[in-house]
C-alpha cells in the first residue's frame, strides 16, 4: 500500500481517467446548484434512459475512432434503420399477414441487415479505395438521408396497431424502475468493450489506428479491419435504431438523428479517444456520454436556455482535445 501511494502520480492518474474525473466534478457541481433535485435515483435513471441512444452509437463511434477514422452518416443511417424497420413491421403484418412475433422480427432484422449494409458501404470506400473517411461519410451522410426522404416522401411511419406491442422494447421497465434501454447500452458497452480489448480483431483496430503501415507489414489487414469496424457500428447505429422506433413509436425521414453524429463524435472525445487513433478506451466513452447528459439535465432543471446547451458541451469538447495534445506532447518527449 505504501509503495502504491509512493508511485502514485495524481497528474497522470487525472490524465488517464480525465472523463470519469469530469463526470464526478459535474455531478458535485450539479448537486450543489441543484440539491436533492438533481442527485435523486429517478433523475439519474432519466439521465440514463435519456442518452442510451447516443451511447448506444458511440460504442461503434469509438472503434472507428481508434481505428483511425470518423463516420458522419451514423445520423443519417440511424434515421434509414428505423424506417425501414417500421416499415417492415407494419407491411408484414398488415398486407402479408405474419403474426406479430414473426412482423417484429422480420423488421428487427432487416434494420440490423440496413446498418450492416450502410457500414460495408462506408469502409469499402474508404478502406478499398483510400478515400478519407470525412469525405465519404459525409457523401453516405446526404445519400442516406435524402434516399430516406425520397422513399418516405419527406415525412415519418408511425408502428401499426399489430405491431405496436414492439413499443415494450424500449418503455418496458425492469422491476418497474429500470428502462430496458439503459440495460441495452451498458450490456452493449460490456460486450463491445471486452472484444476491443481482447480479441485479435480488437487488438488489430488499435494497431491499424496507431500506425497502418507497421500494422500490414505485421500481417494485419488493414483494409479488412477498417471495412469490419464500420460494419460492427452499423449494427451498433441499427440497433440504437430501433430502441428510437420502440421509445417514440414512429421515425421521420427529416428529423430522426439528427446531429446525432456530432452529439457521438463529442461523448467519444470527452471519454479520451484520441481522434488522431490508437487510443480509447469504451468506459471512456460511457462517462462521456454520461458528461453529456448531466450537462443537459443539469441546465434543463437550472430553467437555462437549451440554445446554450451546446455552447458549454462544445466547451468541454475543446478543452478535451487540448488535453490530448499535452498528452501526446508530453509522450513525444520521451
Amino acid at each position: 500500500m505504501n509503495t502504491y501511494l509512493k508511485n502514485f502520480n495524481a497528474k497522470q492518474f487525472l490524465i488517464d481517467n480525465s472523463a470519469f474525473v469530469t463526470l464526478i466534478i459535474l455531478i458535485i457541481i450539479a448537486t450543489i446548484l441543484q440539491g436533492s433535485t438533481f442527485f435523486s435515483v429517478s433523475n439519474f435513471i432519466n439521465i440514463l434512459f435519456n442518452n442510451a441512444i447516443i451511447g448506444i452509437i458511440a460504442l461503434g463511434m469509438t472503434l472507428i475512432i481508434i481505428s483511425g477514422g470518423i463516420d458522419l452518416s451514423v445520423g443519417a443511417a440511424s434515421a434509414a434503420c428505423g424506417l425501414i424497420a417500421v416499415w417492415v413491421m407494419n407491411t408484414a403484418s398488415s398486407t402479408l399477414g405474419l403474426g406479430t412475433f414473426s412482423s417484429i422480427a422480420l423488421g428487427v432484422i432487416a434494420a440490423i441487415l440496413t446498418g450492416v449494409i450502410m457500414g460495408a458501404f462506408n469502409g469499402t470506400l474508404i478502406a478499398r479505395f483510400s478515400i478519407p473517411a470525412f469525405i465519404v461519410t459525409l457523401g453516405a451522410m446526404r445519400i442516406f438521408r435524402s434516399l430516406s426522404q425520397y422513399f418516405f416522401g419527406g415525412g415519418g411511419i408511425l408502428l401499426g396497431a399489430e405491431v405496436r406491442v414492439f413499443a415494450q422494447f424500449s418503455k418496458y421497465r425492469l422491476f418497474d424502475t429500470v428502462p430496458l434501454p439503459i440495460l441495452y447500452w451498458f450490456g452493449l458497452a460490456v460486450i463491445v468493450g471486452l472484444f476491443a480489448k481482447y480479441t485479435a480483431l480488437g487488438r488489430h483496430i488499435y494497431a491499424v489506428g496507431s500506425n497502418e503501415r507497421a500494422a500490414n507489414l505485421s500481417a494485419v489487414n488493414a483494409k479488412r479491419v477498417k471495412t469490419l469496424v464500420f460494419m460492427i457500428s452499423g449494427a451498433l447505429v441499427a440497433f440504437a435504431a430501433l430502441v428510437e422506433a420502440a421509445r417514440i413509436g414512429s421515425m421521420n425521414s427529416s428529423t430522426s438523428g439528427g446531429f446525432y453524429e456530432l452529439e457521438a463524435i463529442a461523448a467519444v472525445i470527452i471519454g479520451g479517444t484520441a481522434m488522431s487513433g490508437g487510443r480509447g478506451r469504451i468506459i471512456g466513452t460511457v462517462f462521456g456520454t454520461l458528461t453529456l447528459g448531466v450537462i443537459n439535465n443539469t441546465m434543463n432543471l437550472m430553467g437555462l436556455p437549451s440554445f446554450l446547451v451546446g455552447t458549454v458541451q462544445g466547451s468541454i469538447v475543446i478543452l478535451a482535445v487540448l488535453l490530448q495534445r499535452s498528452v501526446v506532447k508530453k509522450e513525444k518527449q520521451f
